[in-house]
């Protein structure tokens, strides 16, 4: 049984006969009858009394197209409300990123995602690096934030942000004189790590040369945490460049390159290639692609501004 049987039904029902069905539904008259043949045998009863040129309905054809209005009605009614959604979405969008990228990257997309469409939940799921990818592979979140590079074919990857990954000391460190740090420079120093993820991984391969001298005095997973403990004097810490702007500029805490190359660090948006998206899904891709846009035009009008003066 389907839903183009049920309209035909109801169709020989309304005009009382199977030849204006028929051209009703733009089809041949023994096309109509064959459909309500099969109806009829998939219920294992009659639907119509034939007399001749005429036809009425059974008692069992009565009950049957009550329900078959009905399942038409619903139907209507679903497609509305789908058609509904796409004008105004609604629903949840479930977001895997790790603490930092939520307060720091993320709040501004947020914002205007909210304004323009005020009716779907961001429901956030604080996850860090390859849980993120996880998150977004089993389907418990329409998307993923974290570092690149990522090499997974079953996903879609976005760069939507890049910054520099500095040690953060107290103002006044001696490291400051110094226009990068080195591995070497950091022996004897109390050192504040992340405690998994990509940047700890790529702080262990640059602490390698020195990695038997080094003190670790804590392995911290939260950003603010590791500001706070810096400037408790409980060590020299590692964070983006972004997520310290405010103390930078207050002189509460200040910020040293990795040398002999800056430790740069790319952000990205991930999601499944073969799920569907719906229309709050799509718009939440182009918000959080137009302030990757946005801050890719300032960081470039940054650097152009001394070359000018």
């Amino acid at each position: 049984m389907d839903l183009d049987q049920l309209h035909t039904f109801l169709e020989v029902v309304r005009l009382k006969s199977f030849s204006k069905a028929a051209q009703t539904c733009f089809r041949s008259q023994p096309a109509i009858s064959a459909q309500v043949r099969a109806l009829e045998q998939e219920l294992n009863t009659s639907l119509f009394h034939r007399l001749g040129t005429r036809i009425e309905l059974t008692e069992a054809g009565k009950i049957f197209r009550d329900y078959a209005e009905q399942m038409l009605e619903l139907r209507r009614r679903a497609e509305e409300a789908i058609h509904e959604l796409e004008r105004t979405p609604r629903g949840e969008l479930v977001i895997a990123a790790n603490e930092a990228t939520c307060l720091y990257v993320l709040p501004a997309v947020f914002a205007d995602y909210k304004r323009e469409f005020p009716h779907v939940e961001l429901r956030l799921e604080r996850a860090f690096g390859a849980r993120a990818l996880e998150a977004v592979l089993e389907n418990r979140a329409d998307f993923g934030f974290a570092q690149l590079p990522i090499n997974d074919k079953r996903l879609q990857v976005a760069r939507i942000h890049t910054d520099e990954i500095k040690l953060v000391v107290p103002p006044g460190h001696r490291l400051l004189t110094r226009r990068f740090a080195l591995p070497k420079d950091l022996v004897g120093e109390p050192l504040l790590l992340p405690r998994a993820g990509t940047t700890r991984a790529r702080l262990d391969a640059w602490l390698e040369p020195v990695e038997e001298e080094i003190q670790v005095s804590m392995e911290l997973d939260s950003t603010e945490m590791t500001k706070r403990s810096v400037m408790a004097g409980l060590g020299l810490g590692f964070l983006a460049s972004s997520t310290c702007r405010e103390e930078f500029s207050a002189g509460t805490l200040a910020g040293v390159s990795l040398g002999p190359e800056p430790m740069v660090r790319q952000l990205g948006l991930i999601y499944r290639k073969d799920k569907a998206l719906s229309r709050a899904a799509l718009a939440f891709i182009e918000i959080t692609l137009r302030h990757a846009h946005a801050r890719d035009g300032a960081r470039k009008e940054r650097r152009r501004e001394p070359s000018e003066g």
